[in-house]
């Protein structure tokens, strides 16, 4: 099989010829960018750019060259958009750890030592504490209560640090001709490559209410303001159908994955009750996979956190075919336990290494066990892509990083 096949030989429930890989293909399979110059270092590929792709979460883009060695098996869209002269531009946010960002991200330094980000209206939206490694956000446009009238969403939610500061390719958006030249370059990194290609969409529900709202607010509106929510939902859900209208028309032939997004659980369950989704986000997230089914021939992805075993039949009914990043860490989500009940139904996107506590604190060998027991579970009768649980942090030691592909390499030798 080649990559692609690979890909969609798992998707489809089918025993693929290997483990297939994901490292980076999209913002919760990552790298931080200090994990990644630490990678490059104990490997000897200190030639090899630290581009910082997603600069909210401070995530490298893995070069093909270091998807090659691991043996990775899909691409990022959007890392297409960015390979063009004059796009990265080296700033060393941390000392020690210079890196490349995209030529629109300035953020500037402050006498504190922290980072203040600007969205592109110069306003800033993020900041980054001194010895942080990522971007907080700072203006929460609706704490005070809902506007009348949600026009002004889109606008405000720039106020945001995921709508002020974005990623490739919804950075070029501004663009004229974005969605030709989105179909342009995703056809020719197809004819490229024979790996498989995914495309974040996003059409978050839930979590556009508490980037927008704040999340303590937006919990309590589910309750406490439940006709308001329905209204402010419907209009998201409108315009997140145009948005996915766009998006097949452009390249929904061309992609393999459509990567939606909404966290909707902690370590210790669900945010709210699975009667509290299937009121509020389960219908609209069945029009939005319905109309990407309908649309294109790429299959659903839900990028979904947390301890949410007790939502994942509704998941299924919603239209998903697979579920990122599987935190085996979280209350009643055991490799074992999703497997035997939802193995047939749902493609385990990630669950492949613990980085709460395994990756960043155990040893090579640990490492090596801890994912080669989740691989008996997750990997038989297909329905698994490997993937450490969310992106690498920066205290992960280089080593252990090689161990947990060296173990995936290994498993059924």
């Amino acid at each position: 099989m080649n990559s692609r096949e690979r890909i969609l030989a798992a998707i489809n429930h089918q025993q693929p010829d290997r483990v297939p890989i994901d490292l980076g293909a999209h913002g919760s399979s990552g790298l931080s960018f200090v994990a990644y110059h630490n990678l490059v270092r104990y490997l000897g590929m200190e030639h090899l750019p630290n581009q910082v792709h997603d600069v909210v979460q401070q995530l490298s883009q893995p070069p093909m060259e270091l998807l090659d060695f691991f043996g990775a098996d899909v691409l990022d869209v959007g890392r297409h958009f960015n390979q063009v002269p004059g796009y990265w531009h080296e700033i060393e946010l941390l000392k020690g750890v210079p890196a490349q960002y995209p030529h629109w991200f300035k953020p500037e330094k402050q006498p504190d030592g922290s980072w203040l980000a600007p969205n592109k209206d110069g306003l800033f939206v993020g900041k980054m504490p001194f010895g942080a490694t990522f971007f907080d956000q700072l203006i929460f446009p609706w704490k005070d209560g809902f506007p009348d009238d949600f026009s002004c969403f889109w606008e405000d939610s720039k106020k945001t640090v995921w709508g002020g500061m974005g990623f490739t390719p919804y950075d070029w958006m501004d663009e004229p001709n974005f969605w030709e030249m989105l179909r342009e370059k995703t056809i020719d990194l197809r004819s490229k490559t024979n790996k498989a290609l995914m495309l974040s969409v996003g059409c978050n529900l839930f979590e556009n209410g508490t980037f927008i709202r704040r999340i303590d607010n937006f919990l309590m509106d589910l309750f406490l303001q439940p006709e308001t929510v329905h209204r402010y939902l419907d209009s998201l859900l409108e315009r997140h159908l145009d948005f996915l209208g766009k998006v097949c028309a452009s390249v929904g032939d061309v992609v393999d994955i459509l990567k939606f997004g909404d966290d909707l659980g902690t370590n210790t369950g669900p945010f709210f009750p699975a009667e509290t989704y299937a009121e509020f986000f389960k219908p609209r997230h069945k029009q939005l996979t319905d109309y990407a089914k309908k649309h294109s021939s790429a299959h659903t992805m839900l990028h979904v956190c947390g301890g949410i075993y007790e939502l994942i039949p509704e998941l299924i009914e919603a239209g998903f075919e697979i579920i990122n990043p599987v935190q085996i860490s979280a209350i009643n989500m055991e490799p074992q336990r999703l497997k035997r009940e939802f193995g047939k139904e749902l493609t385990f996107w990630g669950g492949g290494c613990d980085t709460k506590t395994i990756l960043n604190n155990a040893t090579p060998q640990q490492v090596k066990d801890h994912v080669k027991r989740n691989l008996e579970v997750f990997y038989n009768d297909g329905g698994f892509v490997f993937n450490q649980v969310h992106n690498i942090m920066p205290d992960v030691p280089p080593q252990n990083i090689v161990a947990m592909f060296e173990a995936v390499k290994e498993f059924g030798k």
